[in-house]
């Protein structure tokens, strides 16, 4: 006996919107769920101060430019920091990006040691504390 699927055409399909900025952008809460393709050098980005009514705002930024060319920045509000860590592999060395939780202290993709195709994803999950969901490439936390 055979079995006929119907697959309807109305298919709703969640897509983030990309956006890519070639000047530095204080993000919104309504800016969630955004993916920010970074070509330009020397850009920052400003997250919104986390609030019990934004808990869950979530970005994902990738460096789109040429290795070693973009440094990338991502900022927190002055009573945020950023908590969190992930692996990567250049190479045959593995390493661990680590953040620290510091409050007012950026997220950085370093430019010496960028590459295409790096990323990181960041979450509110609680307040004060953007967490780190993934990545690759080098990021530090400012100094």
């Amino acid at each position: 006996m055979a079995t006929t699927i119907s697959i309807s055409n109305q298919v709703l399909r969640e897509r983030a919107k990309v956006l890519t900025p070639t000047v530095s952008t204080t993000l919104l809460e309504n800016d969630s769920f955004q993916e920010i393709n970074v070509g330009t050098d020397a850009l920052t980005f400003t997250l919104p101060k986390i609030t019990a009514e934004n808990l869950g705002t979530t970005y994902t930024f990738r460096n789109i430019g040429a290795d070693a060319n973009n440094i990338i920045t991502i900022a927190p509000n002055a009573v945020d920091g950023f908590n969190g860590a992930f692996s990567f592999v250049t190479g045959s060395t593995a390493s661990v990006n680590r953040a620290t939780g510091t409050v007012n202290k950026s997220w950085i993709n370093t430019k010496a040691t960028s590459k295409k195709g790096d990323w990181v994803t960041v979450k509110a999950i609680a307040l004060t504390t953007w967490y780190i969901q993934g990545g690759q490439g080098v990021w530090v936390s400012q100094a």
